[in-house]
């Protein structure tokens, strides 16, 4: 992505999160030993790496009513550990 597209998209970003579109949260501390839990579960079946692990933990931590990827390991993964893929 350029640089230009990259502050495009960045400032579409803020004004979203600025009208209530999104809402910027902390990531809960038991994230990381969910998402260390998930690795150990799913990482030899599925490939999924680190980060994929700490995203689905995420979601499952914050709650999430659905989880959002274009990625096909971590949807696999979140699909796998309950939520609903979009």
């Amino acid at each position: 992505m350029a640089d230009a597209q990259a502050n495009r998209v960045y400032q579409e970003l803020s004004r979203d999160c600025a009208a209530g579109v999104w809402a910027l949260t902390g990531v809960p501390e038991a994230t990381f030993t969910k998402g260390a839990a998930l690795a150990r579960t799913y990482v030899a079946r599925l490939g999924t790496r680190t980060l994929d692990s700490l995203h689905v933990a995420a979601a499952l931590e914050l709650k999430a009513d659905q989880f959002w990827t274009f990625d096909e390991r971590q949807a696999k993964l979140a699909k796998a550990a309950g939520l609903k893929v979009t």
